[in-house]
């Protein structure tokens, strides 16, 4: 079996942090991982409530979730001025987009019928690509992390009228030394390859080099590793700051990206 052969692994995972661990040790690699985010609830959401109000009110004809965590938050924030089953029901009484199989496994939780759930690799191209067809004019789009500008142009572009609905943003952790130590030892050629799950992983990880002045290093020095990309829009953050991804993995799931670098990682040593 093709493996890391004991090459140092940098991730910047954050929820799943132990499990990308282990996946890195079971393919041969020794892991350092830092986690760069944390989820903050966007707090006193009043634009929860305004939505939920509409929804209520019959303003909207199509509802999307892009994330199973975004999904069950909204639920938790609603739930805090009403009864739990009137979202719910509301949601039920529309057509509901999920962006993969993560909303997807939510909303059947509920038993809230799904119309369109967004094939892999699951980027906002397919999203508007499976809805381009649909009807509806009026959307609500359930945001996370950070806005995506381009899916909310490409639904107004398809002549529809799109209200954003933040339910939760990114921020860097508390303790951001495992990142800081992490940027060090890249510099210091201290990595052999580098994991990257989510853009938002990019754009803190160079922030903090920003703060010490070392950005354009630290894009250099990826740009001299073995960097593996999650998929389409980690791909596309990832050039947009310069940055050349070696490879995307054939599904956009953690397993199987820890599995594709090994392998990438022995056929470039052997070529070498």
């Amino acid at each position: 079996m093709m493996s890391f052969a004991g090459a140092k692994v940098l991730s910047f995972e954050s929820r799943r942090a132990n499990e990308m661990a282990e996946l890195i040790r079971i393919n041969g690699g020794d892991p350092f991982v830092a986690p760069a985010l944390v989820e903050a609830p966007v707090e006193h959401n009043e634009q929860a409530f305004q939505f939920a109000e509409r929804l209520y009110a019959g303003d909207f004809d199509m509802v999307v979730f892009l994330t199973g965590v975004g999904a069950r938050l909204l639920q938790r924030i609603l739930a805090t001025r009403e009864r739990e089953d009137k979202f719910l029901n509301a949601l039920r009484n529309v057509t509901v987009v999920a962006r993969g199989p993560k909303p997807t496994a939510v909303l059947r939780e509920w038993r809230v019928p799904v119309a369109i759930s967004v094939p892999e690799p699951n980027t906002w191209r397919e999203l508007l690509d499976a809805v381009k067809a649909r009807p509806e004019k009026s959307v609500a789009l359930q945001e996370y992390g950070r806005p995506n500008p381009e899916l909310v142009h490409g639904l107004e572009g398809q002549g529809r009228s799109v209200t954003p609905v933040p339910v939760y943003q990114w921020k860097l952790p508390d303790d951001t030394a495992p990142i800081e130590d992490a940027l060090k030892k890249l510099l210091a050629q201290g990595f052999d390859v580098v994991l990257f799950t989510t853009g938002v992983q990019i754009d803190h990880f160079l922030q903090i080099a920003d703060r010490r002045g070392d950005r354009d290093a630290a894009v250099d020095a990826l740009n001299r590793t073995l960097v593996a990309s999650i998929g389409p829009d980690c791909s596309e953050t990832l050039r947009s700051c310069g940055i050349d991804p070696t490879f995307e993995p054939s599904h956009p799931k953690m397993g199987i990206l820890v599995r594709a670098a090994a392998q990438t990682y022995a056929r470039e040593r052997a070529q070498a």
